[in-house]
């Protein structure tokens, strides 16, 4: 594999890691939209939980974002037959992962929100929720080392294919599962969550079926089955780590965002949902260039082509902000036009309630869209470790930010949002500062 700095280049390894890492994304999308129509109460409590269970996929995601650099640099290196060998290491550590994840969710939740959680409303109904969806962890961690072999490898056009099924299939049932449409039980929240579980396991059989297709699988190695490295997971748990450790804790910040703007009232709780609604599919653009960039970095690190590094990640920043802002500004200048579709006429309130925010993610997102990029150029060369403190410094003041904002201001849900601006342009500055050190030089994996 061979990879070059061009536009199309990056074009070509992102466009279908955009749409297939928007798995999380459509699903999230998919419940709010229902639950939106199903209730005002649902539509808050899934707001709630969804990002919950967002920081449970992360953390998978994130382990196997190190399984995809690590195979990205040893294809750089040409040596293709340690593909097979990471990818079960991969598989084999987020499968034991996805156990205690799973124990977790189903036993442990219930003190955990008891801690958080005012409402006796968004608690009861996050954890019907939860009850169906943990069963889908093991198809989630078991995919996404599938997604991150083939990111790696920069063979990237199946995960297209196979997110377009997950969205179909978990619309279909969505819609009858929740409802209760085509014989099938009206289950309300805990619909959407048993709708998602079946989806997830759909996907992860179809992309299995297209491995043993695959002819390229063959030169990897992945049909024959290793004996349980030690040592190799050991390497990935290093390396992917941190990665996982940032993605706790940026996602956890943001759900600790949530369960303070809960004290604001469930109305408040709301038009947040609404706003992270729209913020989640504003955000595929940067999620695929994102993912893609760890790919070309470490891939040029494996050619001995560090120079490029810096190129790339630049060019990829750019291209992210002017995708981002194609998809952004119609629907934050046009929200009834684009929103009323899915929302209807019942609520159109909501919406008017949150335009002021939908102004300021113009700012959030632009900030996000470079900034993002740029970060994970960094953790693609194998900074995770500075990378983790970084984030964990900036969501420090993130939270201590928001919950000034929302407890001792008049501020309200504008300024808590407002954070999201602060925050990633902190990382923006500390991540070209690290790049321009050329510290990372000196890394070796």
């Amino acid at each position: 594999m061979q990879l070059r700095t061009s536009y199309r280049q990056i074009m070509s390894i992102s466009l279908p890691i955009m749409l297939g890492s928007a798995a999380q994304n459509v699903i999230a999308l998919t419940d709010s939209v229902f639950l939106y129509h199903l209730g005002e109460n649902d539509f808050a409590a899934i707001g709630f939980v969804g990002v919950f269970y967002l920081i449970i996929a992360a953390i998978g995601y994130g382990f196997s974002r190190g399984g995809q650099i690590l195979i990205a640099r040893r294809l750089g290196e040409r040596n293709s037959l340690e593909v097979g060998h990471i990818f079960y290491s991969m598989l084999y550590f987020e499968l034991i992962l996805a156990l205690v994840m799973f124990l977790f969710m189903q036993y442990g939740c219930y003190y955990f929100f008891q801690l958080i959680v005012d409402s006796p409303i968004i608690f009861e109904k996050s954890l019907q929720f939860l009850e169906y969806r943990s069963w889908g962890v093991f198809f989630a961690y078991a995919g996404v080392s599938m997604v991150a072999l083939y990111t790696g490898a920069a063979r990237t056009n199946f995960i297209m294919i196979d997110t377009a099924i997950l969205a179909v299939v978990n619309i279909g049932l969505g819609y009858a599962l929740i409802f209760g449409r085509w014989g099938a039980p009206a289950m309300g929240i805990a619909g959407a969550g048993l709708a998602n579980t079946i989806a997830e396991a759909v996907a992860f059989l179809v992309f299995v079926v297209y491995v043993l297709f695959d002819k390229m699988a063959h030169t990897w190695k992945i049909f024959s089955l290793p004996k349980l490295d030690l040592k190799q997971i050991t390497q990935l748990y290093k390396l992917s780590l941190p990665i996982v450790a940032q993605a706790f804790v940026g996602m956890g910040s943001w759900f600790i965002f949530f369960g303070i703007v809960e004290n604001l009232g469930e109305r408040q709780l709301a038009i947040t949902n609404l706003v992270r609604m729209v913020y989640l599919v504003l955000s595929i653009p940067t999620w695929g260039f994102s993912a893609g960039i760890n790919t070309m970095v470490s891939n040029f690190i494996g050619n001995r082509k560090r120079q490029a590094v810096v190129p790339i990640v630049v060019k990829t920043a750019w291209l992210s902000w002017v995708a981002t802002m194609l998809i952004t500004l119609p629907i934050v200048l046009f929200p009834h036009f684009f929103l009323y579709p899915l929302l209807g006429a019942d609520e159109v309130s909501l919406i008017d309630d949150a335009k002021q925010v939908f102004y300021l993610l113009v700012l959030i997102l632009s900030a996000f869209s470079i900034g993002a990029v740029m970060f994970n150029g960094l953790i693609g060369a194998g900074a995770t470790w500075f990378g983790l403190k970084l984030q964990f410094f900036c969501a420090i003041g993130y939270l201590i930010y928001i919950y000034f904002v929302v407890n001792y201001s008049n501020g309200g849900v504008l300024w808590a949002w407002a954070s999201e601006i602060f925050y990633w342009l902190a990382m923006l500055g500390l991540t070209i500062w690290y790049l321009r050190s050329k510290r990372w030089h000196a890394l070796r994996w």
